[in-house]
């Protein structure tokens, strides 16, 4: 896929990494400015990432566009009873942070909050649920005030030895900010194609 690709900067958010008490390494990002996106557009977003978009001339995986160097593949594994997403829904992610072989994720993640205030989805390793991704949206002039971060690990005081053998093998310090400039640079995409997708997508139809 060949589309122009300007990514903002890791320096253009705030961020960070800490160890918890329990062990679990959480990164955290307060991200610039989203403008011209609002909550609403995100919400319908994250219910929506399967399928193609008409992005600068081609017909594109709109999961793709979104990122288009490290995003492989999004699909979801279970939807709800009228065949919605939302609550109780599953998500299959594929991708590589930074385009790299060693960052490669391919998860089954359960969501377990989805509205105009945020979205949180518990991704799973080999049963466990492991991490906890949580967004926040927030209405600001201009735009959105977004801020999201990645906890990694078990969240009991029990598994503090695992949580230290995931720390070093699983997700190390290096995966963290991997991640951090990932959803830096995917978050700061937003500008260039949801508030146009979200209209095409979204506004009704002229009776024929």
């Amino acid at each position: 896929m060949s589309i122009s690709w300007d990514p903002k900067p890791v320096e253009s958010a705030r961020s960070g990494v800490e160890v918890l008490a329990d062990g679990r390494l959480r990164c955290w990002i307060e991200h610039d400015l989203l403008r011209g996106v609002t909550p609403p557009m995100l919400d319908w977003w994250f219910r929506h990432l399967e399928g193609d978009m008409d992005f600068e001339g081609q017909r594109l995986s709109r999961y793709r566009v979104w990122h288009p160097r490290d995003h492989i593949e999004v699909s979801y594994t279970r939807r709800l009873a009228d065949g919605s997403v939302g609550v109780g829904a599953q998500l299959h992610i594929v991708e590589m942070f930074g385009g790299n072989p060693r960052h490669r994720v391919d998860a089954l993640s359960d969501i377990v909050r989805l509205d105009e205030q945020g979205f949180e989805h518990r991704p799973q390793w080999h049963g466990l649920t492991a991490a906890a991704m949580d967004y926040r949206f927030k209405a600001v002039p201009g735009g959105t005030h977004y801020t999201n971060s990645l906890t990694v690990g078990i969240a009991s005081p029990w598994a503090w030895p695992l949580n230290l053998l995931i720390r070093r093998f699983v997700f190390d310090a290096g995966r963290a900010h991997a991640w951090i400039r990932h959803n830096i640079e995917e978050v700061g995409q937003f500008e260039r194609f949801l508030p146009a997708l979200f209209i095409r997508e979204t506004s009704p139809t002229d009776a024929v």
